[in-house]
Formats: structure tokens, sequence, C-alpha cells
């Protein structure tokens, strides 16, 4: 007879088989979109237009070469580059600092804060489109980088704000009033403890607002002309004719997704330390 413990242990097994399989199924069908990307993008179009998939094939760099040289490729990613990280980077100093004062003080006026900084996040862009385009106008910034990173910031501040105001609530209150004891003040406290120990939401919040900046295409096509396009601006150039440049789409696809899987991965690192601190404290 199988005793229960060999049986638990089979079952056991079985699941942690079937889990990983499970887990491995999700890896390829998030993964295969992205490789299938990069390798038509070495491809050349008569071995991306052939009936059967081209495995193994010779690769070419051509696509990458005429995105550049053609549709000038680096600029827009210089300038989405600058426009994401600057974005980024200020959300985070306006929204931090936001978060913790609404997570930690009482002032009047908190709850129609609060309401503003949810509520901003269910207008629809193409609503405000217009407007933001005749205020651009009005003050001499359409086709530059600073229009862009202005109405970025005013949807990436409320993310910054909502994620990490939870992440403070969630830090108990008695290490504020021991602090407070040691003779820090509500700066200090902020700096030193709190900041710390939110990094996880902080890491959270800022790969949401480069990813946001990085990938917006609304606002960046009608706001820019030539000087500060952005490359989701420079992607959508391609769709224009009768016969599409597979391969020159799939490289500048490849170059778009690239800084953010870069950013993502650099930006986790914090994410995991932010966590293994918290948890040690």
């Amino acid at each position: 007879m199988t005793s229960p413990k060999s049986k638990a242990g089979s079952t056991g097994q079985g699941f942690n088989v079937g889990h990983f399989i499970l887990l491995l199924v999700i890896v390829v069908v998030c993964v295969f979109p992205f490789y299938w990307m990069v390798t038509t993008s070495f491809k050349e179009q008569g071995a991306i237009l052939s009936s059967t998939p081209q495995i193994i094939f010779r690769p070419t760099l051509g696509n990458y070469t005429t995105a550049f040289q053609k549709f000038d490729i680096g600029a827009s990613l210089i300038n989405s580059l600058i426009v994401a990280l600057s974005t980024t980077a200020i959300s985070l100093i306006l929204g931090a600092p936001a978060a913790y004062a609404i997570a930690r003080f009482e002032f009047k006026g908190k709850r129609d804060l609060w309401f503003w900084f949810i509520s901003n996040r269910m207008i629809s862009p193409i609503v405000v489109a217009l407007p933001f385009f005749l205020i651009a106008r009005q003050f001499h910034l359409l086709d530059t980088q600073l229009v862009l990173i202005l109405i970025y910031l005013t949807f990436n501040v409320p993310i910054v704000v909502w994620i990490c105001a939870d992440q403070f609530r969630n830090i108990p209150k008695e290490l504020d009033e021991a602090a407070t004891l040691e003779g820090y003040n509500s700066f200090a406290i902020f700096w030193r403890i709190a900041l710390p120990l939110a990094a996880p939401g902080i890491a959270v919040s800022a790969i949401f607002s480069f990813i946001f900046s990085w990938n917006e295409l609304l606002y960046a096509l009608v706001l820019t002309r030539t000087n500060a396009k952005t490359a989701p601006v420079v992607a959508t150039s391609f769709l224009s004719g009768y016969e599409l440049p597979w391969g020159q789409i799939m490289a500048t696809g490849t170059l778009v997704a690239l800084p953010v899987i870069i950013f993502s991965i650099i930006v986790s690192r914090q994410l995991v330390r932010g966590l293994t601190m918290g948890a040690i404290k």
C-alpha cells in the first residue's frame, strides 16, 4: 500500500511540474512576440514575406541602417530619452513629498486634493488634446521637448502620488514618533526613514512614469513637428503607401522597446533592494 506521505509527495511534485509548465507557457507567450520582432528586424524583405517562416536566415543590418539614415530614428530616440527621463525624475521629485504629506498629515482640502489626483487618471487624453495644443501654440511651445515634459507631468505626478501614498501609509507611525524624539524634523524623517522604506513603491511609480512618457503617441503626434519628434511618432511614418517595409518597422520597434526594457531592469533591482531593506527594518 502507498503511504500518505508518498501520496502527498507525488501530489506536490505533480503540482510543481504543472506549475512549472504553466509558467513556461506564460513566458513563451510573453517573450515570443519580442523574439519575433527582433529576429524579423535582421531579415531581408524576401525572407520576411516568405510563405514559410524562416527560422534559419542570413542576418543583415540593412533595416537598422535605413531606419537611422532615412527616418532619423537616432534623433527621435534622444528626444524620447530626454523627455522620459526628465518627466520621470520631476514626477518623483514632486510626487513623493506630496504623497508623504497626504499619507502623514491632516490639512484643509486634503480629501479634495486626493480626489483630484485620483480623478486625473480618469480623463481621456483625447478630450484635452485640443486645449493643450492651443495653450502650447499661445506660449510658442509647439515642437519642443518642454511642452511634452509639462503635459506628461500632469499625468505622471498623480501616478506617483497614488502609488507612493499607499506605500507611506503602510509605514508604522511609531517610526516617525521615535525619530521625532531623536530630534529629527519632518523633512529628515521623510528623507532618512520614509523614503528608503517606500523604495518599492517609488520604483514601481518610476517604471510606470517612464513607460507612459516613452510610449505616449497622441500628444507627441499633435504637438511636435520635426525638432522634438519622438520615437513612437517616427514609427508611425512607416504606415504610408501600399508596401510596408516590415524589416524597418521591426528594427524601429526593437529600438523603441529596448530602452524601456533596460530602464525596467535597472529600476527593478532597486525594487528588490527596497523590499529587502523594508523587510530587514
